[in-house]
């Protein structure tokens, strides 16, 4: 399997520098792209920048499949991508379910809401991190480390495999604690395909036992002793807080605006899966420029992954989604799909100005996103993200194990599932 992963890394080489966007700098606010082949910009510290419109052409100026990529996606198209690390994964939501318990049984109630087993989502956080991690690794982990480790959050854990699993968790407190807080700003009702926190026990609730797991995930960040590691999670905050300001004070000009849809995506989703990939790289000991494929990886499949969710809460039903249906449109949000199809039906520019908030906005809208084609730019949108993710795995340097080729087919395959998902 070596030699196969090592063939394709190097057919897909070339493609991949070409393709390989420039970092996004650190403050969301001055998010910036510089891109090779024609391949989309996003750049927001110039005062020229582009129209809506011209911007959302460059973002659709999607290249066409390299035929390297779609081997690669072929080759490794039965690969079970969450089968790697799936022992380690487990352990770790058992070590959460442990992790979020305090001395006031209102708060660990409330904390261990989405940790409970049945509701506790697809962990894909914590999947891609250690897939990331033995990508990267010289062997496979030993079975020890499929048993949940059992010392305090505040301890340090000298083992490279423990640590990099503390990332796996930090990154899952952090995503939950977002959607705590979420759905108290979005006032929803479901999450999961049940009630949310804040339906069951109140707002005022909802946000504290939010605030109680990004405590815990500040505990456990503090005990890994790495300043890098501390500044790229930290990050991760404040990105958050950013994008949802961003969404909440967005002027006229920027709710038609893709340039700002993708920054507030970056933010608000992809910055949590690229800093954590990047952080399991850091850790390793990854040189700088492994370390920025792996940061690149989780930004290109959180981008994707936000986009096709937006795409499904325009066309699958509630009951499959766990939440409701055209929550977006309902909360005044004007997503990729939409964007689109207000290039072409100029009738949906008003509505997104106001938010869809008058009677008929909403049937309106959804008619005119359905006769565009702003779903199937989208899509192709969230494909293209996903194909320079396959870019990234296939630039890293040569595996140095089977455990760590068959964690690049899995990173490859998760691409895929991403874009097929249903929910």
């Amino acid at each position: 399997m070596r030699g196969l992963a090592g063939k394709l890394g190097r057919c897909l080489l070339r493609v991949a520098q070409e393709q390989q966007q420039a970092l996004l700098l650190p403050n969301c606010g001055q998010l910036q792209h510089v891109t090779l082949s024609g391949v989309a910009a996003c750049h927001t510290a110039s005062s020229s920048a582009p129209s809506p419109a011209g911007l959302s052409r460059l973002h659709t100026a999607v290249l066409p499949q390299p035929a390297a990529t779609a081997q690669v996606w072929s080759s490794f198209s039965n690969v079970d991508p969450f089968a790697p690390v799936l022992s380690e994964v487990q352990a770790i939501s058992e070590r959460l379910r442990h992790s979020v318990s305090s001395s006031i049984p209102a708060l660990t109630q409330a904390a261990e809401y989405f940790f409970r087993k049945g509701v506790e989502g697809k962990r894909l956080r914590p999947t891609l991190t250690m897939l990331m991690a033995s990508a990267l690794s010289h062997g496979s982990p030993s079975l020890e480390y499929s048993k949940m480790d059992v010392r305090p959050a505040a301890e340090h854990a000298p083992e490279l495999r423990r640590r990099q699993q503390r990332i796996a968790e930090i990154a899952e407190l952090i995503h939950v604690a977002s959607l705590l807080h979420d759905d108290v700003i979005d006032d929803a009702s479901t999450r999961r395909g049940i009630l949310s926190l804040n339906a069951t026990v109140g707002n005022k609730v909802a946000i504290l036992a939010g605030d109680f797991l990004l405590a815990r995930a500040s505990v456990s960040l503090a005990a890994l002793r790495n300043t890098q590691i501390v500044e790229l999670l930290s990050q991760v905050l404040e990105h958050l807080v950013s994008g949802e300001i961003m969404q909440m004070t967005a002027s006229d000009e920027k709710l038609l605006s893709m340039e700002h849809y993708l920054q507030k995506t970056y933010c608000k989703t992809a910055s949590l899966m690229a800093n954590s990939a990047k952080a399991v790289a850091v850790l390793s000991d990854q040189p700088p420029e492994v370390c920025d494929m792996a940061w690149s990886y989780g930004r290109h499949v959180g981008i994707a992954f936000q986009v096709v969710d937006d795409i499904l809460d325009l066309t699958a039903s509630s009951s499959i989604l766990g939440k409701p249906a055209l929550n977006d449109i309902k909360s005044g949000l004007a997503t990729a799909p939409v964007l689109f199809a207000a290039e072409q039906k100029p009738e949906l520019r008003p509505l997104i100005l106001r938010k869809f908030k008058q009677e008929g906005d909403l049937s309106k809208a959804v008619q005119l996103i359905e006769a565009s084609d702003g779903i199937q730019r989208a899509k192709d949108l969230a494909r293209h993200h996903c194909d320079m993710a396959v870019g990234m795995v296939a630039a890293m340097p040569e595996p140095q194990s089977d455990h760590a080729v068959l964690s690049r087919q899995a990173l490859v395959e998760m691409t895929r599932r991403v874009l097929s998902r249903k929910k």
